[in-house]
């Protein structure tokens, strides 16, 4: 495997994980800050 291959994978692997626990964090504090309010 190149070192290109295995950085690129990796940098994308953790872009992705960031990306999905960034989107997973601000849904919840979205979903706390307007309570009470309808959800659908």
């Amino acid at each position: 495997m190149y070192w290109g291959d295995a950085v690129i994978f990796g940098l994308v692997t953790v872009g992705m994980m960031i990306a999905f626990m960034g989107g997973w964090v601000a849904f919840i504090v979205r979903d706390h800050k307007r309570k009470g309010k309808h959800r659908h």
